[in-house]
């Protein structure tokens, strides 16, 4: 007897569906092709050892599994339970006529109880795009998969379950979630606040602009000056996300394993905060079975690099596509896959071999030229690709001691997200632009424009400052951001279009040049380096 039943198989972020067909006929042995790898291939001791726990029979004929399509590699254990299912239709211990209908999906232990899966929830929007009647997984993955609508989502804990099911012997029930509303209901608050922060005006500012137009940002400071303080903190203060956001971080999480168990929705912009050891691979993604990489994990997040020259040449240098494209493609003898990319990067390092570089009370002991011997282990075009760099410098004892809070990150979020609105508005008709840092050449052109009072200073700062060309734009889109927090922030606030067009102002491009300290020509030059203390 020949029975189907249907699983998914992923790729990238997306699921495609994969066709489990099973046959019973005369003979012996057991059969599985359809590309499987080892762990599917190794179906056959856990499906034949868990039917006996459970009390069915395992058919003493020939038994051919064949996982369609053919051409696309099946890996993982979660295939044991429709490839069990299967076998008990075509052995006719139950019956398989309603099993067409449903998604099965689920990992078998050597007792029949079933284990979380990966990929839950893309499997259940592509069930729900092919129009299957509902989805069948384990019940730690039912709240992840239950948050798509107009699919029946039943979470199993064993096979005894899901045969009595199909029998009519067992009552499942759905799970329903009211993914909006459980959305909205989630939205937590954060761990960590900038009202924790002593002083540091100016890195707060900083990484309030950036926030508000998705700008990248470098940190440099000496140790103990709270960069990687201030950077953990940064979440908190970006815009919240999005129902669609949300859907499209969790899907990356779900097919990388790293949702908690019974978590539905990510409600919090993820932080990403990797190793300096680590490799090339492990940030992009790939690998013999193909996963999503850190930078994929970061996606409507934060990428923070501590110690940004330690990383290796080749690590940071497969960043500059994705930082431009806002995806990374990945592509191998055997497959080729995208994943989103669109992260906010977060870099920090300090100025020096030993540190002290530009220190206000330590003197720097490193060589002359050792300054920007360190800069240069960051290449020009990924540095290209950063728009603000800050200089942090060590809070003095006065301020540390100073009891008052700062100022709290949702004081600080508001602004941001003003900020924000006015881009989705302007950028509202322009596909793949959704904040000031995304804007294209011909953009800038529109919205970027500078008056001839605007252009001296930008004029005066570049030549004396001896800037680079690439820090030309860079300046213009951040100003840009300025300009948006100040309208956002105006009393009476000004009307949306109006603000949409709002111009860029002197004080708005001064802020914006004091933001490019590293472009400097002398900057870690013994012309720049402070003098020694005595």
């Amino acid at each position: 007897m020949l029975v189907k039943t249907y699983g998914a198989a992923v790729q990238g972020i997306d699921a495609i569906v994969v066709t489990i067909e099973v046959s019973v006929h005369q003979g012996v042995g057991f059969s599985l092709v359809g590309l499987p790898d080892t762990a599917v291939k190794e179906s056959f001791q856990r499906v034949q050892t868990a039917l006996a726990q459970c009390g069915m029979k395992w058919p003493h004929r020939a038994v051919v599994v064949n996982m369609s399509p053919a051409d696309v590699r099946k890996e993982g254990a979660a295939y044991d339970l429709p490839i069990a299912l299967g076998i008990l239709a075509a052995s006719e211990q139950i019956s398989g006529e309603d099993m067409a209908r449903y998604m099965i999906m689920g990992e078998m232990s050597l007792d029949g109880s079933v284990l979380p899966i990966r990929g839950a929830l893309p499997m259940a929007i592509k069930a729900r795009e092919l129009g299957f009647k509902g989805l069948i997984l384990p019940k730690a993955n039912v709240t992840e998969a239950a948050v798509v609508n107009n699919l029946e989502v039943y979470g199993v804990e064993n096979l005894r379950e899901v045969t009595g099911f199909f029998d009519g012997s067992c009552v499942l029930h759905p799970t329903v979630i009211n993914t909006r509303e459980e959305f909205g209901r989630a939205q937590a608050g954060f761990d960590c606040d900038f009202s924790d922060v002593k002083g540091q005006e100016n890195v707060k500012r900083a990484f309030e602009v950036a926030c508000a137009g998705g700008h990248n940002i470098l940190l440099v400071g000496a140790p103990g000056a709270g960069k990687s303080m201030m950077a953990k903190r940064l979440p908190s203060i970006l815009p919240p996300l999005t129902l669609q956001e949300a859907l499209e971080t969790t899907k990356i999480h779900s097919v990388a394993g790293k949702l908690k168990r019974g978590s539905m929705l990510m409600t919090t912009r993820p932080f990403r905060a990797p190793h300096h050891t680590i490799s090339p691979v492990a940030l992009v993604g790939g690998g013999a079975n193909p996963m999503p990489g850190e930078i994929s994990l970061a996606h409507n997040g934060v990428l923070f690099l501590d110690e940004f020259p330690e990383f290796s040449r080749q690590v940071l240098e497969v960043m500059r596509q994705p930082l431009e494209d806002g995806h990374i493609t990945i592509a191998r003898a055997r497959y080729s896959i995208d994943y989103p990319a669109g992260f906010m990067l977060v870099a920090s390092m300090n100025p020096c071999p030993c540190g002290y570089y530009n220190h206000p009370t330590k003197a720097c002991t490193c060589a002359p030229g050792a300054v920007a011997k360190y800069l240069g282990r960051i290449s020009g075009p990924l540095m290209d690709r950063i728009d603000l760099q800050v200089e942090i410098m060590p809070v003095p004892f006065e301020e540390l001691a100073d009891s008052a809070p700062g100022e709290p990150s949702a004081a600080i979020r508001e602004r941001v997200v003003k900020a924000r609105a006015i881009q989705t508005r302007r950028y509202r008709n322009v596909a793949g632009v959704h904040c000031n840092a995304q804007m294209t050449s011909r953009l800038m052109e529109r919205y970027c424009t500078l008056d001839d009072e605007c252009m001296r200073v930008l004029e005066a700062a570049m030549k004396r400052f001896d800037m680079s060309a690439r820090a030309y734009d860079r300046i213009r889109k951040v100003a840009r951001t300025i300009a948006d927090l100040d309208y956002a922030g105006s009393e009476p606030p000004m009307p949306s279009d109006d603000a949409v067009n709002a111009p860029i102002l002197v004080r708005h491009m001064a802020e914006a040049i004091s933001y490019r300290n590293l472009d400097r020509s002398t900057w870690g030059s013994a012309i720049d380096r402070p003098l020694p203390l005595h």
